[in-house]
């Protein structure tokens, strides 16, 4: 920490000043005004016992104090939304009285306004509210993303049902599984999904459920719409649905009801539904409108997929919640990502850091610059690109968000500190309920002490992230998982005393003399690829699944100048007797594109603890690197096929030229 060194040689030079400052003060106003002087001495005393927390105290007064009042305003609107009892689509018609003929969404060439939301959200709850859904029941949403995503399931919100925001590149086993743990009554599906839902439809628990297609007009040019078998033409239905005045059922909904189910892959095994509540989703969008300074007047540009929290909460939660505007885009691309700043003249965009990236990589064109943005704000934006993105493209303000679907651990790095994924304030730093301890680096279990407790780790110390629970505060709430036993994994008990409950976030944070906060891994069996979180063991058990159950191990490696890690997988395979082709088709069928791992490592055998339980930690550090082994390492060639690693391939990658 290149800062960390610079603080510490500089707090010896504060430590002088501060002695001979104070020290000329005390002397001069000694004699006159003996309270003055005696704080004076405290502070003085305190600079001379501790030195470094004053010169960082200081230093951090500007930022602390705009974070502050900002921190204050989202609490009062949290609060009075809260005191009023008013869930997500209750706000949203407020806004809607408001400016109902403002640009809610924005696509290609239309344009959907806050009424059009409105009519079309009535026009779903009252259509499923007819088919005899109520209040707890839940509905699978399977669609590209469309202006109609959302106001699909706000308008289910409406009469009390919870909607599953299913990820649009599941297959298969991960598929099914995601739409059995939400226990749907009703499936939403978009026409483009069609094939996808039909591999899988007539499985166990899910043949019986009713099907509705969504179409849009694109997709039913000349009356050739091909539905579903037993599927229900939803967007011919709703031509006859009128807009019902659904007031009385939304006054029925809390802040506490559910809303939404947004998965996440956890730190182990297949996607979990995070239970977003309306309260929740309140709490996440709020944060940042109010933390990065959003206001009603900004048009932002979201590219990102809305069944996941960037896109679907920060992003379209600005609109629903605040009145702002957004502009979509079903899949985003690098060709047109500028363009489409330009065209919707967006003042503030959405980004993760995989897109940052491919928009490097892109060739410098005119539109680079041309936009007229004044922040865009997200996550996962690596430090060693981050003033090289903001001046090529010419980004007055980066706001680094960090935070996850279920948990409590937030932070906002407000003041374009570079690299920082937030800061906690110098006064507060041990007193709020965000904490960094350490952990056992080969395990990921938190080191405590004689009595029990955990440990807090000091600046430049690599620690966990943990936030405190309490249900009191929609800040430091924990709502889980629709599975109460995922839920109770991500606790942490008797932490600093006897009877608290935090929550393990499962990444690692290193702080500076500055309370910033950086982003160093993850625990646990995740890695992040391509924007994605990806489950170790879902990909370990496809993999033996298709080769016959030899065992297999699945763990993220490091490529140079790309973002996240990229799947390998190690398989213990002595008389080579795998068929690559078939495993390629495998992998391919049953994985969605970022779980494929990139490179296989053939192995005589998996290097096993005393339990036998495999060690990932040392393939982990020799990575793809041939030079480090001598096993047989197989490439995810552009075609899907596993082949070996060719000399060229592996210096492609060492260089960062292999176009990832």
């Amino acid at each position: 920490m290149n800062l960390l060194l610079e603080l510490n040689f500089k707090q010896k030079n504060a430590t002088r000043f501060f002695t001979a400052l104070g020290g000329f003060l005390v002397f001069l106003l000694i004699k006159d005004n003996a309270k003055l002087s005696l704080g004076l001495g405290a502070i003085l005393a305190l600079m001379l016992r501790n030195p470094t927390f004053v010169y960082a105290l200081v230093n951090t007064v500007p930022r602390d104090t705009v974070a502050g009042y900002r921190f204050a305003k989202m609490n009062i609107f949290i609060l009075l939304m809260e005191w009023k009892k008013w869930s997500i689509a209750r706000i949203f018609q407020e806004n809607c009285r408001k400016h109902p003929e403002k640009a809610c969404f924005l696509i290609n060439d239309r344009r959907m306004t806050f009424q059009d939301v409105e009519d079309y959200s009535n026009q779903i709850g009252g259509y499923f509210k007819d088919k005899g859904l109520r209040k707890g029941d839940c509905v699978a949403l399977l669609m590209e993303g469309r202006p109609e995503y959302p106001a699909i399931w706000l308008g289910l919100s409406k009469i009390g049902v919870v909607t599953a925001l299913i990820n649009s590149n599941l297959r298969r086993d991960t598929l099914i599984h995601s739409l059995k743990v939400a226990e749907a009554k009703a499936i939403i599906v978009g026409t483009e999904l069609v094939e996808v839902l039909q591999e899988v439809i007539d499985s166990e628990g899910l043949r019986t459920l009713p099907i509705y297609q969504f179409s849009d007009e694109e997709q039913r040019t000349n009356d050739n719409l091909v539905l579903m078998k037993g599927a229900v033409d939803l967007t011919g239905d709703l031509k006859y649905q009128k807009p019902e005045n659904l007031c009385i059922y939304i006054n029925e909904c809390s802040p506490k009801d559910k809303l939404l189910y947004i998965y996440t892959s956890g730190t182990t095994g297949l996607p979990k539904a995070a239970v977003i509540t309306n309260q929740r989703y309140l709490f996440m969008s709020t944060a940042t409108y109010h933390m990065v300074a959003i206001t009603p007047n900004d048009i932002i540009y979201d590219a990102l997929p809305l069944y996941h929290t960037a896109g679907g909460v920060v992003g379209v939660g600005m609109a629903l919640i605040h009145g702002s505007t957004i502009a979509l885009r079903k899949k985003f691309s690098v060709s047109q990502f500028w363009k489409d700043c330009i065209k919707y003249k967006a003042t503030c965009a959405q980004y993760i850091g995989e897109l940052c990236r491919y928009l490097l990589t892109a060739p410098s064109k005119p539109e680079d610059t041309q936009h007229n943005l004044r922040l865009m704000y997200g996550n996962g934006l690596r430090e060693q690109i981050w003033s090289q993105f903001t001046t090529r493209f010419n980004i007055p303000n980066i706001a680094e968000l960090y935070g996850s679907t279920e948990g409590n651990s937030n932070l906002a790095n407000v003041s374009n500190q570079v690299g920082a994924v937030g800061f906690i304030p110098m006064p507060i730093r041990h007193l709020t309920h965000l904490q960094v301890i350490r952990v056992d680096e080969e395990t990921g279990e938190p080191i405590r002490n004689a009595k029990g407790f955990c440990i807090r780790c000091n600046p430049g110390e690599t620690g966990l992230l943990i936030g405190r629970i309490d249900a009191r505060n929609a800040l430091t709430t924990y709502n889980g998982y629709a599975d109460r036993g995922a839920s109770e994994k991500k606790l942490l008990h008797n932490v600093f005393r006897k009877g608290d409950v935090f929550f393990n976030s499962g990444d690692m944070l290193v702080g500076d003399l500055l309370n910033y906060y950086y982003f160093k891994d993850r625990t646990g069996d995740t890695f992040r690829w391509r924007g994605e979180n990806v489950s170790t063991q879902e990909v370990e058990g496809i993999i033996t699944s298709v080769i016959g159950l030899q065992d297999c191990v699945v763990y993220g490696v490091e490529i140079p100048h790309v973002e996240g890690k990229a799947g390998m997988a190690a398989i213990e395979d002595p008389d080579r007797k795998i068929d690559f082709q078939h495993l390629s088709v495998g992998i391919r069928a049953s994985l969605p594109t970022y779980a494929r791992p990139l490179f296989v490592r053939v192995m005589d055998q998996i290097p096993r603890t005393s339990t036998f339980k495999m060690k990932k930690r040392d393939l982990m550090l020799e990575g793809f690197n041939i030079e480090k082994f001598k096993d047989p390492l197989y490439y995810l060639n552009s075609d899907g096929i596993y082949r070996p690693i060719t000399q060229q391939q592996f210096e492609a990658l060492k260089t960062g030229t292999a176009g990832l």
